[in-house]
C-alpha cells in the first residue's frame, strides 16, 4: 500500500475500527478508510484538465459507498516515503456509484496534480479515502442556482446531475471559462435538456459578474445558490448575494484554497487530558505545535478550508479563521480549526479537549 503522512484524516464513514469495536455486520461497501483504487479511465477534458475514474483495485472487493452532491476523495500521491494527500471533487451524483470519477487541473507546480497528469495511467492504483462531503445540497430545496468558474465546475456537476434525477426541484448553471479551458462543457450542455435545468456559460469576468448579478436578481423565491471556482470569483459571488439582499443561509460555497492570513498573534493552550501547556508563536499554527509535540491530529489543507483539523474547545475564546465553521458554530466557541485558528488576542489562552 501507497505510504502517506503520518497524521490520517479521519472518515466520513464507517471505518474497520468503529465496525470491529461495535460487534455489527455493516455492508464492507460502508468502508470509507484508505484503500487501493485501479484506474479505469485517464482522458483529456482540455490541454489542462484530465479525468480520472477508479474502481476497487479488487475484482471481488466491497462495492463503493454512496455519496452527498459535492462530496470529494482523498487521493495518495507520489512515491513511498514521499507522499502528499490532496482532495479531488467527485464530478458523479453519487447515487450507488460503480466507479469513482474526479477531474484534475494540472497546476504546474511539480505538486500533486502534476504526478497524476504525469504518472497515473490507466491500470495504475493508487490509494484513496472518502467520499467525504463538505459542500452538500440543501435537501428540501426547491431550485438552485448552482455558479462554476473553472476547475470549480466539478463538485457542481455533481451537484447538477443529482438534481436531474428529481423532477421536483429545479437548477439553473452559470459556468465561467477561459475559452478552451471548459471542462466538462458535454456533459454540462447535454444536462441543458433535461426539463428544469438551465446553463449559462460566461467567458471573462465582466460577462461572468453580469451574468451573476442578473441571474440573482431573478431568482424564485427560496432558491439556495452553491459557488465553486477561484477565490476572485467567490468573493464577487458573495459581495452580489450580499448586495441583493439574499440571506447568508442560502449562500453556500467551497473554496479550494484560502486567502493568505497575517501570522497572528501568540498564544498558549492547555492540554485538557494531560493540563500541559504548549506556547504558539506567532507564525506557527497551533496544528503544528501539536503535531510536533505527538499529538496525532488530522490534517489536510491547513488553509482552514478542508475541514479535517477540527478539535474540541473548552475554555477560552477562539479567533475563528477557518471558511468551514458557520456562525452559530464560531458563537458557539466549542470547535475549532487548529490550522489557523488562535486565541483572541485579549483572551491568550485556550484549552482544547485533546
Amino acid at each position: 500500500m501507497t505510504g502517506a503522512v503520518v497524521t490520517r484524516a479521519a472518515s466520513s464513514g464507517v471505518d474497520d475500527a468503529d465496525v470491529s469495536a461495535a460487534g455489527t455486520h455493516l455492508h464492507p461497501g460502508y468502508h470509507t478508510g484508505p484503500r487501493l483504487m485501479r484506474v479505469v479511465e485517464k482522458r483529456a477534458l482540455t490541454e489542462s484538465v484530465t479525468h480520472f475514474r477508479f474502481v476497487p483495485a479488487d475484482d471481488d472487493g466491497p462495492s463503493l459507498v454512496p455519496y452527498q452532491p459535492g462530496s470529494h476523495l482523498i487521493v495518495t500521491i507520489g512515491a513511498p516515503g514521499s507522499t502528499v494527500r490532496n482532495a479531488y471533487s467527485l464530478v458523479d451524483d453519487g447515487l450507488w456509484p460503480t466507479s469513482y470519477g474526479i477531474s484534475v487541473l494540472r497546476r504546474g507546480e511539480g505538486g500533486g496534480s502534476d504526478w497524476l497528469h504525469d504518472t497515473v495511467t490507466e491500470g495504475s492504483t493508487v490509494e484513496i479515502e472518502g467520499p467525504r462531503s463538505m459542500f452538500a445540497p440543501i435537501l428540501d430545496q426547491r431550485h438552485a442556482l448552482l455558479i462554476a468558474g473553472g476547475i470549480g465546475i466539478t463538485p457542481i456537476l455533481s451537484h447538477l446531475r443529482a438534481l436531474a434525477r428529481d423532477s421536483r426541484v429545479t437548477a439553473e448553471v452559470i459556468y465561467s471559462y477561459r475559452p478552451g479551458h471548459g471542462a466538462h462543457l458535454d456533459d454540462l450542455r447535454a444536462m441543458a435538456s433535461h426539463d428544469g435545468i438551465t446553463v449559462l456559460e460566461a467567458c471573462g469576468m465582466e460577462e461572468t459578474i453580469s451574468a451573476i448579478r442578473s441571474r440573482m436578481a431573478v431568482q424564485p423565491f427560496g432558491t439556495h445558490a452553491y459557488a465553486c471556482g477561484p477565490a476572485a470569483l467567490l468573493d464577487t459571488y458573495t459581495q452580489l448575494a450580499a448586495d441583493a439582499g439574499w440571506p447568508a443561509a442560502r449562500v453556500h460555497l467551497e473554496r479550494f484554497a484560502a486567502p493568505e492570513q497575517d501570522p497572528g498573534d501568540p498564544f498558549s493552550v492547555r492540554l485538557a487530558s494531560t493540563g500541559e501547556r504548549l506556547d504558539v508563536p506567532s507564525g506557527v499554527s497551533l496544528l503544528e505545535r501539536l503535531l510536533d509535540h505527538g499529538v496525532a491530529v488530522p490534517n489536510l489543507c491547513r488553509q482552514g478550508v478542508c475541514g479535517e483539523c477540527r478539535i474540541p474547545v473548552r475554555a477560552g475564546a477562539v479567533l475563528h479563521r477557518d471558511f468551514v465553521l458557520d456562525d452559530e458554530d464560531k458563537t458557539a466557541n466549542t470547535a475549532m480549526m487548529c490550522c489557523v485558528s488562535r486565541a483572541l488576542p485579549d483572551s491568550p489562552e485556550i484549552e482544547v479537549d485533546l
